[in-house]
């Protein structure tokens, strides 16, 4: 099962990464274009006048998927903003307690933030809803996305949680420690 999931983390931030990537390659052949018009203009061509319709609108659904898709993948490489400090003054077996409860607790909202991003997809499928920009989208696919990676998120998070019962302490302490020692050494 460990396999299946790390696997699923790492497709997510695979998916996250190609996002990114479409991102960048839909911006610089926008760019492209306008520099390929510059230079017509210089030598006196006619412009070819490219431009990507709706490129702001493709990119924010893009950069929305991404930001989700990561999430999973980046709470278990230890990778998620976390302030710790008063965590690491507490003794070790209190500490567990609160990093369950906290991770618990992370469960619970962050499924109930997927159950609704779950039903804004779904009624945005039905009702065949799209975006207002100049090239219409169906938004049930951006938003989809991001109910996929809040989904893993909340897998995740109930991952870590079990890891921490079982261990003692969450699989991304590793991380956490290691950069601590970086900065103290």
């Amino acid at each position: 099962m460990r396999a299946v999931l790390d696997r699923l983390y790492a497709a997510s931030l695979w998916l996250s990464a190609l996002c990114i990537l479409a991102i960048a390659v839909l911006v610089g052949l926008q760019v492209g274009g306008r520099i390929l018009d510059a230079l017509l203009k210089l030598v006196g061509a006619r412009e070819t006048g490219f431009v990507i319709l709706s490129l702001s609108e493709f990119a924010g659904y893009l950069l929305a998927a991404a930001s989700f898709l990561a999430l999973a993948g980046t709470l278990k490489g230890g990778v998620h903003i976390r302030v710790t400090m008063i965590l690491g003054m507490l003794p070790e077996s209190v500490r567990r307690m609160v990093e369950v409860a906290g991770l618990a607790f992370a469960v619970v909202v962050s499924a109930y933030g997927t159950w609704y991003l779950g039903r804004l997809a779904y009624d945005s499928w039905r009702f065949n809803e799209l975006s207002s920009g100049l090239v219409p989208v169906p938004l049930v696919y951006p938003q989809a996305a991001m109910a996929l990676g809040a989904a893993l998120l909340v897998v995740a998070f109930l991952d870590e949680c079990l890891i921490t019962l079982r261990r003692g302490r969450p699989s991304f302490r590793a991380t956490e420690d290691a950069i601590t020692l970086g900065q103290e050494g």
